[in-house]
């Protein structure tokens, strides 16, 4: 029998709060998403989260620490080497990885470019780590003038496509990552390849500006818990790019919605309505449109919309629901990086039949989260199983 009848899961994505012990080996010491934005902008307005106990956990300008917290609090480490989106992931999902994904701080070598060239019947521009707004401002014109595509990586594992949806057509585009992910496999077996559709014509005034078309194309991930609860019947609704970081693998559903007003709709309506045991959603705007781009106060805005519309989806959660909300990874926007920084993922946990929040501690591994699925929904412990359930210290 069903411990509860739902856990809805939020990740704000990029959304740290403090480094991991090992960040200096990353280039990430000193980085903390939360702490860092708030002293930035002078403090950060989350009443919710804050009554939930998130200031319990490290210090953020303007969410002190509160006697009693409304939801359980602690934070998690990443037991798999890596700091990207596929890996955070997967580990909450069961998967702790032993090696991370490749990454290419010097470019992707000549046999990749010059083999993906051939595929698509065109040369690439670029072949270089960049921020996607800067090299789309860079290229961009010679791309528009040459229609090559252009070619980029970050300090993650990532393969960028980069190209103008008037001189590539989207569902061409979409032909082209494919075929950079058919390529990319072995030693150069990145986590994800990215269509970065963009528009715009800086002749006629308007600035280069990457569209909502995005699309991914990340690796096959090994079985997780999603595929344990599909296998129970018990269906997972997705919104946002969850979908996609498991390729499809375990969802029964999805709202493939593509910004956080959206995410956060899609989410408040499945709250209300969506009877599927486990909701999933990834909000990825705190990474995408901020931590990547050096924005503090783009994150401030974001982090207190979130917060504003926490009401509705908590007073629409129904008794015996557990709501989870956390982070994949850091991306701290006042650092000199644009990249994802290695840092513990906040973890709240709220219950509607339990609101006397107690400290969850430091948690070894993401990998917690899948443990108390299992625990959650009563599904067999497989052997190598990793994570420990928190459901006994959040149900009393």
């Amino acid at each position: 029998m069903n411990t509860h009848q739902r856990i809805i899961i939020a990740v704000l994505d990029g959304v740290g709060i403090g480094e991991l012990p090992d960040a200096a080996l990353y280039g990430d010491t000193g980085s903390n998403t939360l702490s860092n934005t708030a002293e930035a902008v002078g403090g950060l307005n989350l009443p919710n989260l804050g009554a939930m106990g998130l200031g319990n956990l490290t210090k953020i300008k303007g969410v002190p620490p509160t006697e009693k917290p409304t939801a359980h609090y602690g934070k998690m480490r990443e037991a798999s080497p890596g700091k990207d989106t596929i890996t955070g992931h997967w580990e909450m999902a069961g998967i702790i990885l032993s090696q991370p994904f490749p990454t290419y701080p010097h470019g992707f070598p000549p046999n990749i470019i010059s083999a993906f060239e051939k595929e698509i019947g065109i040369g690439t521009l670029g072949n270089l780590p960049s921020s996607g707004t800067t090299i789309i401002a860079q290229l961009g014109d010679e791309h528009v003038l040459t229609g090559k595509p252009i070619v980029y990586t970050s300090a993650d594992s990532v393969f960028q496509i980069a190209m103008h949806e008037s001189i590539i057509p989207i569902e061409r585009q979409y032909e082209i990552c494919e075929i950079a992910r058919k390529i990319l496999v072995g030693e150069h077996k990145v986590g994800r390849v990215i269509c970065r559709p963009f528009m715009g014509d800086p002749k006629a005034g308007t600035l280069y500006k990457r569209t909502e078309r995005r699309k991914d194309y990340p690796v096959s991930a090994p079985p997780t818990v999603l595929d344990e609860m599909a296998s129970a019947g018990l269906a997972v609704h997705a919104i946002g790019k969850i979908d996609e970081i498991f390729n499809g693998r375990g969802i029964a559903s999805r709202d493939h919605t593509t910004n956080n007003p959206d995410h956060i709709a899609a989410l408040t309506r499945a709250v209300q309505s969506d009877d599927s045991p486990l909701i999933f959603a990834n909000l990825e705007d705190f990474d995408m449109l901020f931590g990547h781009r050096n924005d503090p106060q783009g994150m401030a805005k974001a982090l207190e919309a979130w917060d504003a519309a926490l009401p509705p989806i908590l007073s629409a959660l129904r008794p015996d629901d557990l709501f989870v909300i956390t982070a994949d990874h850091g991306n701290d926007p006042t650092t000199p990086s644009t990249d994802h920084s290695r840092e513990y993922p906040f973890l709240l946990v709220y219950s509607p039949d339990n609101l006397e929040g107690t400290d969850l501690g430091n948690r070894e591994t993401y990998a917690d989260i899948a443990a108390t699925l299992r625990e959650a929904f009563s599904l067999p412990l497989s052997d190598g199983a990793h994570g420990t359930s928190f459901l006994k210290e959040v149900t009393g």
